[in-house]
């Protein structure tokens, strides 16, 4: 008998073979990955986490100044302050945002409004002297504001920048103030060092924090 159909089937297999051998399994992307990918590149999340460790908190912790101490020089020397403690971005109207550490004591803890925050008085005297964000909602943008290393230039337009300033918010929020309680906070002393941007008059400064410690 002929064995034609035999030999077909031997050289279908064989070249379905030859073409599995030469293919590639593509992984489909994350939404994530194809909104990165549509962005040209552009990802405000991944960005923020990965300067937060290396860059973000060594840099404000070593530019900041006891709050006292920023707060005088601004008002005696605004462009030493600026030079020594701040940093305003180049493009734009934004604000001079400086550097500081807050020490004291905790006289109003607002927890009930999701921008909760923290009225510290540093002076002993009784009365609040600055106001430190606690979240989960975070005013402005300070943490971006303050950083020399980062500029509007780098990015494609005023969404993006807006959106990478909102990102140091979230990762914040994540990996610090989500730990601070919620009860019992008057009274309480706290060491945080942050940024703030310069406030308008009879209001107190609103610091953001990227270090907030709650003690006794």
């Amino acid at each position: 008998m002929p064995r034609f159909p035999a030999a077909a089937a031997l050289c279908l297999a064989s070249a379905t073979l030859l073409v599995l051998a030469g293919c590639k399994i593509i992984k489909t992307p994350t939404a994530e990955e194809a909104a990165e990918a549509a962005s040209g590149g552009f990802n405000p999340e991944r960005q923020a986490t990965e300067l937060w460790t290396p860059k973000v908190v060594p840099y404000l912790t070593a530019k900041a100044g006891p709050y006292t101490d920023v707060a005088a020089l601004i008002a005696s020397d605004p462009a030493a302050a600026a030079a020594k403690y701040g940093h305003k971005e180049k493009e734009g109207n934004a604000p001079w945002t400086y550097a500081a550490k807050v020490s004291g004591t905790v006289i109003k803890a607002e927890t009930t409004s999701r921008a909760g925050y923290l009225d510290t008085d540093i002076d002993g005297d009784g009365k609040a002297d600055v106001r430190v964000q606690i979240g989960p909602v975070i005013k402005g943008t300070a943490i971006r504001d303050s950083l020399d290393f980062v500029s509007f230039n780098q990015f494609k337009n005023q969404i993006q920048w807006a959106e990478f300033g909102k990102a140091f918010n979230a990762h914040l929020n994540s990996q610090v103030l989500q730990a601070v309680p919620r009860e019992g906070l008057e009274g309480k002393t706290i060491e945080a060092v942050g940024a703030y941007p310069l406030p308008g008059p009879g209001q107190l400064p609103l610091l953001t924090p990227v270090n907030l410690v709650v003690g006794g």
